[in-house]
């Protein structure tokens, strides 16, 4: 029975996982788009990097101009490994465990995991972005607008597909967002100025404290230690557009392990054990698929 209920909860809460996950996290909804890579041995993931030439003048004696097309193949690795365990006094929790651990792990991956993925993934595309405005700029209502439509050039000039772009963008620059768009009101006794696709992109607010061009993960070694910081170098980001063809969010370990205290060896209590084996990568020659704006520092 002992074993039945640690598998019938630890099932449970792998599902809480991801509920929670795709609900709190910013960068969760291009997972799908940017996982169809397969993770190869250990920590390797290959991608495939295409080299092409354009037309040449056909010649009616010579024929068709030769030209080079090459396929090679581009190897990343995997480097990051996050984890946390957490101990609950049988005692502490007999009669509601269930309960009691339910709302724990909703509340670290709320608190802690999803913001340290989305402050992982947004400093690597902030450094490998191909289109940034270099210097940072302050913005307000009466420029939110010329910077965005200069964010937008930027990625129609270099070709970056317009269907699927994604806008991040700090609540207070969707603030100026939707402060410098004007609708009149038509006998209506309901206002509602809140944006959710500007331009066909869909609109993703995401909090400054995990938007930064750089940031620094914690060992975690003192127990009240762990997660992430703003580095030193790093600069807050006003807004980001990204097309999840050009960048990868591989997860090869998502686990969740849970011992019972019958289990449990060294004391006696429930313990739960999470592991997160993952990274993020920008794919080579989609670098301009991803512009950055940046605070002025």
């Amino acid at each position: 029975m002992t074993v039945t209920y640690n598998i019938a909860l630890v099932s449970k809460f792998l599902n809480l996982l991801a509920d929670v996950y795709k609900v709190e996290s910013r960068t969760a909804r291009m997972d799908a788009i940017t996982q169809s890579v397969d993770i190869l041995n250990a920590n390797e993931v290959k991608v495939t990097k295409l080299s092409t030439v354009g037309l040449g003048t056909y010649s009616r004696s010579a024929g068709y101009p030769k030209g080079n097309m090459n396929a090679s193949w581009e190897t990343m690795t995997l480097t990051l490994e996050r984890g946390r365990s957490f101990f609950i006094d049988r005692m502490d929790n007999e009669e509601s465990f269930g309960l009691v651990l339910g709302n724990l792990i909703r509340t670290w991956m709320r608190e802690h995991v999803a913001p340290e993925l989305d402050a992982t993934r947004f400093a690597e595309y902030a450094t490998s972005a191909g289109n940034k405005v270099g210097t940072g700029a302050t913005l307000s209502a009466s420029t939110i607008l010329a910077a965005l439509d200069e964010a937008e050039l930027a990625l129609n000039e270099d070709e970056v597909p317009e269907e699927g772009r994604v806008l991040y963008i700090t609540p207070t620059c969707k603030q100026y967002l939707e402060a410098a768009i004007s609708r009149s009101l038509a006998n209506e006794n309901r206002a509602n100025r809140l944006i959710q696709v500007y331009n066909g992109m869909e609109v993703v607010s995401v909090p400054q404290s995990r938007f930064y061009t750089k940031i620094e993960l914690d060992d975690g070694d003192v127990e009240t230690g762990g997660g992430y910081t703003k580095d030193s170098s790093g600069v807050d980001i006003n807004f980001m557009i990204i097309h999840p063809s050009a960048v990868l969010q591989p997860t090869k370990l998502n686990n969740l392990k849970y011992f019972s205290p019958e289990v449990n060896q060294t004391a006696d209590g429930h313990l739960f054990q999470y592991r997160l084996y993952h990274d993020v990568f920008v794919y080579p020659n989609h670098e301009t698929g991803i512009y950055a704006h940046f605070k002025a520092s």
